[in-house]
């Protein structure tokens, strides 16, 4: 088990790895947390044979990046959220910009994480997508790629280095509540869409009713006595079953793009 995608702080990481021991023992699966930190690659962790209980982007999960099964997704605890496991992407500007719109940022810098990220990558691209005209088939003098992380997005942003980038609006939950000097020197412009959030995965290969007992220990887990003060640590309000086609929607907005021309956000 791994909660890399969202262990914002050592603190945070603690209290992932302590709600995964909850539940594992609650559905009496027997797993061990395998720490999995940047900048190794998150490909190779989905990849691996003995996935018990990890985070994994609904964008990877539908372009079937690693064989897994979808097990449950986080409820943030967030108005936009609206009691579903869904997220979206906060495009930040600094706070001393002077963007009043994200058109404001056109013709400057900007950047994406991975391409197989959603709230990095192709919930950016997407959004874009209706911006663009014959004559304007790209909207940044430079479009910084391949920054990996949400984490180096952030500190791309605070520091001048790229003028917009999209950050997951539940990581930037978390991190401004954990380490809230990180994003005072930034500001949200506008968000996307909300999408279905990522999810926990086991391998492909997983035993059925061991996935099944995870499953219902996941979606029980806001009525145990010991969720609460986890979930406030984590902006939790519970988990929802997730499947491979909850994230079949996310597909669509790749094809679209492709349509367009628009293989990577310009």
């Amino acid at each position: 088990m791994n909660a890399r995608m969202y262990a914002v702080t050592p603190a945070v990481e603690a209290g992932w790895r302590a709600l995964l021991e909850h539940i594992t023992q609650e559905a009496q699966v027997p797993l061990t947390y395998v720490p999995h930190p940047a900048p190794q690659p998150l490909e190779e962790l989905w990849s691996r044979g003995d996935l018990g209980s990890v985070f994994m982007c609904g964008y990877p999960i539908a372009l079937k990046l690693a064989p897994v099964t979808p097990i449950a997704a986080p409820i943030p605890r967030a108005g936009w959220a609206a009691h579903r496991a869904v997220y979206r992407s906060d495009l930040i500007v600094r706070r001393d910009a002077g963007y009043l719109a994200l058109e404001d940022t056109f013709g400057g810098r900007a950047g994406w994480t991975v391409a197989h990220s959603q709230s990095g990558f192709n919930a950016f691209r997407h959004h874009l997508l209706a911006y663009r005209t014959p004559q304007r088939p790209t909207l940044y003098a430079e479009m910084v790629g391949n920054m990996v992380t949400a984490r180096n997005v952030l500190d791309a942003v605070r520091e001048g280095r790229i003028d917009v980038g999209p950050l997951d609006a539940y990581w930037h939950m978390l991190i401004a509540r954990h380490a809230p000097q990180l994003t005072a020197g930034i500001r949200v412009l506008t968000s996307t869409p909300v999408t279905p959030m990522p999810a926990f995965v086991a391998a492909a290969a997983a035993p059925a009713d061991m996935v099944a007992r995870l499953r219902a220990a996941f979606t029980r887990a806001a009525r145990r006595p010991w969720f609460g003060p986890l979930a406030d640590l984590l902006l939790l309000e519970g988990f929802a079953e997730a499947t491979e086609a909850s994230f079949a929607p996310l597909l669509e907005w790749d094809a679209q793009a492709q349509a367009a021309g628009f293989p990577l956000p310009a």
